[in-house]
């Protein structure tokens, strides 16, 4: 399995779940606090927590700390995952469609 396939499968089981793909939603609109996550979802700090860990660990979200409180986790979404998955998508469908293709002249050559 290459890198670029692992990378990608993380992330599809990272996005698997739809409380992780409604925080990502949020995140897209911007960097938000571990909480503010949390309470916008409707999940205590333990679950959400988890799911940061999951998303952290598919590679689609990085953290940080403000200056003014190390206790503070902001979360923030990486492009890059996204960008890899999109790529396989667009590769997937190019194949798709030359498959069809090519099916639809073989059918339309047939007796």
């Amino acid at each position: 399995m290459s890198a670029k396939t692992a990378e990608i499968d993380a992330t599809l089981a990272a996005l698997a779940d739809p409380h992780r793909r409604r925080a990502v939603d949020i995140l897209a609109r911007g960097p938000r606090p571990a909480g503010e996550l949390a309470r916008e979802l409707g999940l205590s700090a333990p679950t959400m927590s988890r799911h940061l860990r999951a998303l952290r660990e598919g590679g689609l979200v990085e953290e940080s700390h403000p200056d003014f409180d190390a206790r503070v986790r902001i979360y923030a979404l990486r492009p890059q995952p996204m960008v890899h998955l999109l790529r396989w998508l667009e590769e997937s469908e190019r194949l798709w469609s030359e498959q069809l293709t090519a099916f639809k002249a073989h059918v339309e050559r047939a007796p």
